[in-house]
């Protein structure tokens, strides 16, 4: 999953995001994976994806507040696991959370 850290105008749709997703992001908006765009205020993301044989959108807007997105520093993009897009989805900002080792190194 990408994220594109720009602010996009949420008036566009399946075939503007596909370009960004090209031009901005450099990736194949065919690929499979989700690209997150985000208003300018962070109070709104569309999800563009290709499901099979189309381009799917998923658009969410809040009621009050915003999104707290991860910083990019310079970046264009930010890429993030299914989990962290669960929890922004949900309003918990993750610059405080720690992701723990869930393994062990045998050589230790």
């Amino acid at each position: 999953m990408f994220l594109c850290v720009e602010p996009t105008d949420m008036r566009r749709s399946f075939d503007t995001l596909a370009e960004m997703t090209r031009r901005v992001l450099e990736e194949n908006p065919q690929s499979g994976h989700l690209f997150v765009f985000r208003s300018r205020r962070a109070d709104r993301v569309k999800i563009l994806y290709w499901d099979r044989g189309g381009f799917a959108l998923w658009y969410k807007r809040l009621e009050t507040g915003c999104f707290h997105l991860p910083s990019a520093e310079g970046k264009r993009v930010v890429e993030l696991e299914a989990a962290e897009l669960s929890l922004l989805l949900e309003g918990i900002d993750l610059s405080g959370a720690r992701r723990h080792r869930r393994y062990r190194d045998r050589s230790e």
